[in-house]
């Protein structure tokens, strides 16, 4: 599953889910040794701006509802904490 989150870069959302024992990464699977958007969501259209705030999150049959409930607990309030000192946020 992929989704972007504007006004933050996917990598400083990465270290806080790390932090919290979430495995994610930014970018796609085929260039996953490369920092840059996956090369998709840019023929997709989607802003230079949005792709790089994109996450991608990889389920398979060992994970669980409750595995999905923290994420969804934990990713708002790491995106609030972030868009708080984030300069582009504040432009808006």
């Amino acid at each position: 599953m992929n989704v972007s989150i504007e006004y933050i870069e996917g990598e400083s959302i990465l270290l806080h889910l790390d932090a919290r024992g979430i495995c994610a990464s930014s970018g796609s699977a085929c260039t996953s040794n490369i920092s840059e958007p996956s090369h998709v969501l840019y023929a997709m259209d989607v802003p230079p701006e949005v792709a790089h705030g994109s996450l991608r999150f990889t389920l398979g049959r060992d994970n669980t509802i409750e595995d999905i409930d923290f994420v969804l607990e934990v990713l708002p309030e790491i995106v609030k904490k972030l868009r708080s000192i984030s300069p582009l946020y504040q432009k808006k």
